[in-house]
């Protein structure tokens, strides 16, 4: 009986292969569909890669007063060439410079130390599960007679489209909606919520709207879909009227892929539908441990490798490793980006907040690109929430991420000195505000 066995072969099933054999295990890797999973396919890198294509042309418009918007199948293209090459070069070699035993195949257990997949059995004594999730598909009169799209056709469309609307209003709703519409395509976005983000501080949704709409893109919130038809185009009924779009996105979320015959392992799942597991990452089954978004909590590539690796070293070492979910930054790829760490000031009794706007940051002012701000949220002097819009502001919020984990206050970042001008000059800024007014400050205070 083998040692451990990985269900999943996406960025955590990765991260916990790499683990086992930093501690001397081979396993067995158990995986359906591409190679790399959600991330590299159809989720993180092709549409990060579309965006940047209209990031450019969107500069381009600007400095030459043109209108010129991508090539619609070239840029599909380019982004095509991108995933084969990285999911080669991350996933593909990687893997060939690694020690598992490959089973291909839907997996699904027969008990708590087995699992079939296809003809073949696989036992171990342990096992992480890593299978990732699946776009989640409403239940909408006609929706499925009339035909959408989830991120995966967004992402390798058939066909050029004039019009698109987006159910949906969190982060996968906001980057399509500002992709395709950078592309030249007419963009409604209809969310149910009464506000863009609703889990983020509001300040931030008031920002996201704002973005999508300077840019053309027509915004309902408050939408209840009723149904979905067939007429010219595709017609999607809601308690505020008809919108007629070539294409429906669906953007409403995403589920756990669940389907393993979990009850023959002794798992359960939690209120999410995901696996239920402890602190640990631990299942109700102690020697089945699950990673990533499987769980259906935070459904972020970073999270789940690291997860991954924590999965796999908890049961082949019988440690008791934690992840500190507070200090996992998440953005929106949006230009200006949306990102976000730690807690919302509502979520917090005796928080302190403060504001700083992204025209008062003098590289946002060189970068042409000022819409946006930045949130501290403070207890005391303690720094728990950072939450912003701005130019770059997913690469920022690292260092954020790294106060809120560390436990840093104001203080901390006030006298730590950044590179002037820089994006993350913004934090300091904000830091600063708890005491002064910095848009009457001179640089470099």
């Amino acid at each position: 009986m083998r040692e451990l066995a990985i269900v999943g072969y996406g960025a955590a099933g990765f991260a916990a292969l790499i683990k086992a054999n930093e501690l001397g295990v081979k396993p067995a890797l158990v995986g359906t569909g591409p190679i790399g999973g959600t991330c590299v396919n159809v989720g993180c890198v092709p549409s990060k890669k579309v965006l940047r294509a209209g990031e450019v042309y969107r500069y381009a418009r600007e400095v030459c007063d043109t209108e010129c918007f991508p090539p619609f199948r070239k840029t599909f293209e380019e982004k095509e060439q991108l995933v084969s090459s990285l999911r080669r070069e991350k996933y593909e070699d990687v893997l060939s410079t690694y020690d598992a035993e490959v089973f291909e195949g839907k997996a699904h257990f027969t008990s708590p130390h087995s699992l079939k997949v296809g003809p073949a059995t696989v036992e171990a004594k342990k096992f992480v599960v890593a299978t990732g999730s699946s776009p989640a598909v409403p239940d909408v009169p006609g929706l499925r007679e009339v035909g959408y799209w989830t991120n995966v056709e967004a992402l390798s469309p058939d066909k050029k489209v004039d019009s698109l609307v987006i159910l949906g209003g969190r982060a996968l709703a906001l980057e399509f909606a500002q992709m395709y519409r950078r592309l030249g395509v007419e963009v409604a976005v209809l969310q149910r919520s009464q506000v863009l983000l609703p889990n983020w501080e509001p300040e931030i949704s008031v920002e996201a709207k704002k973005i999508l709409e300077e840019e053309g893109v027509v915004v309902a919130t408050g939408v209840s879909v009723k149904e979905v038809r067939k007429s010219r185009g595709k017609v999607v009924v809601t308690n505020l009227g008809e919108v007629e779009a070539d294409e429906v996105l669906l953007a409403t979320g995403r589920k756990p892929n669940v389907d393993l015959n979990l009850e023959a392992a002794g798992v359960e799942l939690n209120e999410a539908g995901g696996i239920r597991v402890d602190d640990e990452l631990r299942t109700t089954n102690p020697n089945i441990f699950a990673a990533g978004d499987v769980i259906g909590g935070k459904m972020l590539e970073a999270l789940a490798g690291r997860q991954g690796t924590v999965a796999a070293e908890n049961a082949l070492k019988e440690s008791h490793r934690r992840i500190d979910l507070l200090s996992v930054p998440q953005a929106v790829f949006t230009q200006p980006n949306i990102a976000s760490v730690g807690l919302v000031e509502r979520e917090v009794p005796k928080a302190q907040s403060r504001k700083v706007y992204m025209r008062d940051v003098a590289k946002a002012r060189i970068l042409g690109e000022s819409r946006g701000l930045v949130k501290l949220v403070t207890v005391g002097r303690r720094i728990v929430g950072v939450h912003m819009v701005g130019e770059n502001a997913a690469e920022v919020i690292n260092e954020a991420a790294l106060a809120v984990k560390l436990g840093a206050t104001v203080d901390d970042l006030v006298d730590t000195i950044h590179v002037f001008p820089t994006m993350s000059e913004a934090l300091r800024l904000a830091a600063l505000a708890f005491s002064s007014d910095v848009s009457k400050m001179s640089c470099c205070v």
